[in-house]
């Protein structure tokens, strides 16, 4: 059994946005003893005026070099050498925002349902009573009058007021933490929209007007609500690849002294220290073999399932697995400066880098309360000048505020992105990310990585007809005692053609070579080359052979059968102008080999993942939109320095949550079709702006020259936000 345990793992983030992976990764190398970073959770930030204010802030207090807000995990890492959380959270808390040092609790799965399940209830709050109340105006607006009027209104006061201040509790939360600290955000106008639209309606119920708004408010709470809980589902299922990295981290290891083997601390460990590395269990630090035999898992740097032979001379980094036999093993690299934490770190850091696209919806929102304030401002004061009509020119102000409310801009992405998630789950595609659409949109190169993504990662025997009938059952019997993944494709290709084993005595693994036996007075072999005295021959093929203790050893050859769809996706991009490079940690030959035959012209092979990453961030510095595809932990630096990444559900827990869609199918089709959505639902999207801005164009004016109440306001508000969902399920065909 492995030693990796979760535990805590301190960040080590640049807080510069300009620094790339590979300068990163030096730099982290080569700092000894420095202190890690600040993290802080940010439970209440929401848009990009949350992220310039929290940013702006830090990076004014003293002591603080750099700040960095990740809005997805509501986070801020702080670079701020000899602070600590205590003095940072003041400073955060001064501007509105609550802050905590971060707790993974509050990050769970849990804490997002809870999330979720309380802006659905205020949903559903707010709707039943909208329902209500429309039903009680239906007869006021049929006749009604003096005190059956007034009766109906006090009935939808009564319903309405209480699911306001209860149902608008988030907006009106968000808007005292920002006016009670000198700002002004999209919540205010929101908030205010709200108040005025109650206050008027309670006033002319008061005064036995002919006209309440009651089921305006109700009827912008509910709308504004379903527009949040959108923009909410496109983050609430993003975690941290960084932290699936931390769990692979050991965190004792064997130290070897005079007095035995020692467990101590992974920290505590120097460069030259001895330690051991029992069968089965995880490296806990970059170093060298010095004495032992065996097999290692080296998929975290290679990505490649089969294991590679290990003897003295050669260098494990951190993170692999011990497969077979025991190794002692002389530090290189421990704790902070082993490969594992130097690939954590490069997974953080793009995590925590701004976001290469910026919602247009989220730089609207910069303008967007000033500009409404102003306007609302401006109706109010032209209205009582010219008529000295207070009542009037409150009601004109409100309309102004709740026909100018942010419904339909707010709807419009996320409406898009949920109607076209819907449709790209029905191809087995789930997107995790809610810009990833957008993003995925401007691909203009794909990177694919090669086992496990454009194959399936599983050795396959090439041809049973080289082994002759009379050896299988020896040959089964022999698969069968070896948990290698070469001998157990052999043992089911064996078992599928209906072979029974042979009996074997004295059967025994032979770490690092393979598995012997006794047959009918003769030993039997299975295994490597060299253990068996042969050639290894053609390379483009994974191969074991078989000796039977008489003549030549059998050479049986392994392939890896490709992905379905992998074909046909790759050839899609291909015609549709798009470059399609492969990077693998594999050998040259199997790599050239695999691309020859999907027709990649680009190919890299013994790709390590930092080389990976570079090499993605090498393309997005030559101007270039790059979609990562792959599944291994080797391909997560990678996949989070690319403009959009995709995993397959196969893939590994970091790999999944590093990557903005997993592909939950086997085909690997969906890949190509999903960068021909992404760019219809761009056009939506556009499309959705375009149809809020017009909106405004024209009802603002209405608005301001008095022709529009503040219910008529509240049903265009409405017509607005349900002509840009419309049009966002136009996707659906």
């Amino acid at each position: 059994m492995s030693d990796a345990t979760l535990h805590d793992h301190d960040a080590r983030l640049s807080a510069c946005p300009a620094c790339d992976a590979a300068p990163l990764a030096s730099r982290i190398a080569s700092a000894k003893g420095a202190q890690a970073d600040i993290i802080l959770s940010l439970p209440t930030i929401h848009c990009a005026t949350c992220i310039t204010d929290v940013e702006g802030v830090l990076n004014r207090h003293p002591g603080v070099k750099a700040a960095r807000v990740n809005l997805t995990l509501r986070r801020v890492t702080v670079d701020a050498p000899g602070m600590s959380a205590e003095e940072l959270i003041p400073v955060v808390e001064s501007i509105g925002y609550e802050a905590h040092e971060l707790d993974p609790a509050a990050l769970s799965a849990s804490a997002a349902d809870r999330q979720g399940r309380d802006i659905l209830m205020r949903i559903g709050v707010s709707g039943f009573a909208m329902m209500n109340i429309m039903i009680l105006s239906v007869a006021v607006w049929s006749g009604a009058e003096a005190a059956t009027r007034d009766m109906f209104h006090w009935i939808s006061g009564a319903i309405a007021l209480p699911t306001v201040a209860f149902a608008g509790r988030p907006f009106f939360s968000s808007a005292w933490r920002a006016i009670s600290h000198g700002r002004l955000g999209m919540d205010v106008p929101i908030s205010l929209a709200l108040i005025l639209a109650s206050s008027i309606s309670v006033y002319e119920t008061l005064n036995s007007g002919r006209h309440a708004y009651f089921d305006a408010a109700v009827m912008l709470c509910f709308f504004l609500l379903i527009g949040r809980y959108l923009d909410y589902r496109t983050r609430a299922v993003a975690r941290s690849a960084a932290e699936e990295l931390t769990a692979l981290e050991v965190p004792r290891a064997f130290r070897i002294t005079a007095a035995g083997d020692e467990p101590v601390p992974v920290s505590e460990l120097v460069p030259g220290d001895l330690i051991r590395i029992r069968p089965g269990a995880r490296v806990p630090a970059d170093g060298e073999i010095i004495d032992g035999m065996s097999e290692i898992d080296r998929s975290l740097l290679t990505g490649e399932s089969i294991p590679v032979a290990a003897a003295p001379g050669l260098a494990l980094s951190a993170g692999e697995v011990n497969l077979t036999g025991p190794l002692v093993l002389r530090v290189t690299a421990a704790g902070r400066d082993s490969s594992l934490a130097r690939l954590t770190a490069l997974v953080a850091a793009a995590e925590s880098a701004r976001g290469h696209y910026t919602s247009l919806a989220d730089r609207a929102s910069r303008l967007y309360s000033p500009l409404v304030h102003l306007m609302a401002f401006c109706s109010f004061l032209g209205w009582y000048l010219a008529t000295h009509d207070l009542r009037l020119a409150v009601n004109i102000a409100a309309a102004v505020l709740i026909i100018t409310c942010p419904c339909a801009l707010g709807l419009a992405v996320p409406a898009v992105i949920t109607t076209a998630s819907g449709r790209l789950f029905r191809r087995c595609m789930l997107i995790k990310e809610g810009t990833a659409l957008e993003r995925l949109a401007d691909v203009d190169t794909v990177v694919f990585d090669k086992t496990g993504t454009l194959t399936m990662g599983v050795p396959q025997l090439v041809s049973i007809n080289v082994i002759p009938v009379e050896a299988r059952p020896v040959a089964l019997a022999l698969a069968q005692g070896s948990g290698h993944p070469l001998s157990q494709a052999l043992a089911q290709a064996l078992v599928g053609a209906g072979t029974v084993p042979a009996p074997l005595a004295d059967l025994r693994e032979v770490p690092g070579y393979g598995i012997a036996g006794n047959w009918q007075g003769r030993e039997v072999r299975l295994g490597r080359a060299d253990w068996l005295g042969a050639e290894h021959g053609d390379a483009r093929l994974s191969a074991s052979w078989l000796s039977l203790g008489q003549g030549a050893p059998i050479r049986l050859e392994f392939s890896d059968r490709l992905r379905p769809g992998a074909g046909e996706c790759v050839s899609a991009i291909l015609a549709s102008g798009r470059r399609v490079l492969l990077l693998s940690g594999d050998a040259a030959p199997v790599v050239e080999d695999l691309a020859t035959r999907l027709g990649i012209a680009e190919w890299r092979a013994g790709v390590t993942p930092v080389e990976k990453a570079t090499a993605v961030h090498d393309l997005r510095e030559q101007g270039l939109h790059v979609l990562m595809v792959g599944d291994g932990l080797n391909d997560t630096a990678a996949l989070t320095e690319a403009h959009v990444s995709i995993s397959p559900a196969s893939a590994l827990d970091a790999a999944r949550t590093a990557s903005d869609i997993v592909l939950v199918g086997s085909d690997l089709s969906p890949v190509a079709q999903s960068l021909t959505l992404a760019r219809q639902a761009r056009s939506r999207i556009k499309e959705n702006f375009a149809i809020s801005f017009l909106y405004n164009i024209v009802a603002v004016p209405i608005a301001i020259a008095g022709f529009a109440t503040p219910l008529m306001a509240a049903l265009a508000m409405s017509l607005s936000s349900i002509s840009v969902t419309l049009n966002a399920l136009r996707l659906r065909r």
